[in-house]
C-alpha cells in the first residue's frame, strides 16, 4: 500500500494518536480506498463531446460509483475528503465548495444566454445551456469533489437534476460531503417535488454513507486545554489563535455568510465547522435567536473574542449574550472565549442580572471536559 492512499494515511493518523477508533470513519475510508484503486485504472472517453452524448456516444467503461458522506458537523467528513483527494490517482480532479460551484454554473448560464442564435447554431449548442456546460466541466474534471453539499436555492434545485444527469453520463465521478442525508436536501423548498428525481439519481449513482461516530476527533484535541481566557491581553488572543488552528488545522479561516429570514449573517472567519467572531459582531448588533440558531446548524464550535464587563447600561448586549449562550448550550455548541473578567463578573448588576446567573452557571459548565465530549445537539426550532 502506497503512503498517499487514503487507508495508509488514515492508519498513520491512528498510530500517531491524532485519531481515536471510529467504526464509521473506518468504513468510509475503506470505501474511499476502493474508489482510489478504481480511479487508478479509470479513463473516460475523451472523444465523447456533448453532441455525441446526445446522438448516442458511448462510454468506454462504466464510471466508478461515487460516494456521498453525510453526518453532523465535526465528525471528520472534511478530514476524510483531505485523505482521499490529495492522493487521488487522477490528474483532472477538482475540489470545490458546492455553493461556489453552483455560482460558477449560474454565471456560465448567464454567459450562454448572451450569445446570439447564430453563434449557438454555429457551435451546435441549441437553446439548452446545460449540455455544453456539462461537457466543458466533464472535459476538464473527471473527479469532482464537493465540500458542504447543500441545496437551499430554488434556482439551484431546478437545474441540478439535468446538470448532474449529463455529468454522470459523461463519466464524471462525484464525491460529496454534507451535513444532510440526501432525502433531507431542499426539504421544505418551493416545488420540491420537482427536485425529487435528482435525489433518486444521487442515491443510485453514489454510495451513501452516514458518519455517525460519537467522537469529534478535532474537539478531542481540546481535552485539558483551557477554553475561557481572561483578561483581554495578547496571551488571550494567542490562545484563541491556537484553538482555531487546533480545531481546523489552519491558522486563519475564510469569510462566509448565512441567510437568515431573508437577511445575511456575516461570518468573519470559518473553517471545518468552527466560526470565529468578536463579541461586538454577535451581541452589539440587532441579532436574535434565529441568527444564533442558524450558527448551530453550520458550526459545532464558536470562538468568541472580547467579551467585556457589561454595566447596567449594556442590558441589550447582556440580553443578547444570554440568548446566545442559552442556544449554544441547548445545542451542545462548544465555546472558546476571551473575556475582560471572570464569568461571574461579566454582568454583575442591571436589568436581568438575576437571570444572568443561569448564564454564569452554563458558561462554567461549558468549560468542562464532559461538555466538550457531548455530541453536537439537535437544533431546536423557534
Amino acid at each position: 500500500m502506497e503512503e498517499n492512499e487514503p487507508l495508509a494515511r488514515y492508519r498513520a493518523l491512528r498510530q500517531s494518536g491524532e485519531l481515536a477508533a471510529d467504526p464509521a470513519q473506518e468504513l468510509a475510508v475503506e470505501k474511499l480506498q476502493m474508489l482510489h484503486h478504481r480511479l487508478a485504472q479509470y479513463q473516460p472517453d475523451q472523444g465523447q463531446k456533448w453532441h455525441q452524448f446526445l446522438f448516442g456516444g458511448n462510454q468506454k467503461e462504466p464510471a466508478p460509483e461515487g460516494i456521498y458522506i453525510y453526518g453532523d458537523v465535526g465528525r471528520g467528513k472534511s478530514m476524510l475528503m483531505d485523505l482521499f483527494f490529495d492522493g487521488a490517482p487522477i490528474d483532472r480532479k477538482r475540489r470545490v465548495h458546492f455553493h461556489e460551484f453552483m455560482g460558477e454554473v449560474h454565471a456560465r448560464i448567464n454567459q450562454f444566454r448572451k450569445t446570439s442564435a447564430a453563434e449557438r447554431t454555429r457551435n451546435g449548442w441549441g437553446d439548452d445551456p446545460l449540455p455544453p456546460i456539462a461537457a466543458d466541466i466533464a472535459e476538464a474534471t473527471w473527479l469532482l469533489c464537493f465540500d458542504e453539499f447543500e441545496v437551499r436555492d430554488i434556482a439551484d434545485a431546478m437545474i441540478l437534476g439535468r446538470l448532474f444527469a449529463r455529468l454522470f453520463e459523461l463519466g464524471v465521478v462525484v464525491i460529496a460531503t454534507s451535513n444532510r442525508a440526501p432525502d433531507e436536501l431542499y426539504k421544505g423548498g418551493l416545488n420540491r417535488q420537482l427536485f425529487l428525481p435528482f435525489i433518486a439519481a444521487l442515491k443510485s449513482r453514489l454510495d451513501i454513507l452516514c458518519l455517525e461516530g460519537l467522537l469529534d476527533y478535532r474537539l478531542a484535541r481540546m481535552h485539558g486545554v483551557p477554553v475561557y481566557h481572561t483578561p483581554l491581553d495578547e496571551r488571550a488572543g494567542a490562545e484563541l489563535d491556537s484553538a482555531f488552528e487546533r480545531l481546523t488545522d489552519q491558522p486563519v479561516g475564510e469569510p462566509s455568510e448565512i441567510k437568515v429570514k431573508g437577511r445575511t449573517l456575516e461570518i468573519p472567519q470559518q473553517a471545518k465547522g468552527v466560526a470565529r467572531f468578536h463579541f461586538s459582531e454577535l451581541c452589539e448588533r440587532p441579532l436574535g435567536a434565529h441568527d444564533y440558531l442558524a450558527l448551530t446548524r453550520h458550526f459545532h464550535t464558536v470562538i468568541l473574542a472580547g467579551i467585556p464587563r457589561l454595566g447596567p447600561e449594556k442590558r441589550n448586549e447582556a440580553r443578547r449574550f444570554v440568548i446566545l449562550v442559552d442556544i449554544f448550550y441547548d445545542n451542545a455548541i462548544k465555546l472558546v472565549a476571551s473575556a475582560e473578567t471572570d464569568v461571574e463578573e461579566i454582568y454583575p448588576a442591571g436589568d436581568g442580572g438575576f437571570e444572568f446567573q443561569r448564564t454564569v452557571s452554563r458558561l462554567v459548565e461549558m468549560q468542562s471536559a464532559e461538555y466538550f465530549d457531548a455530541p453536537h445537539g439537535a437544533v431546536a426550532e423557534i
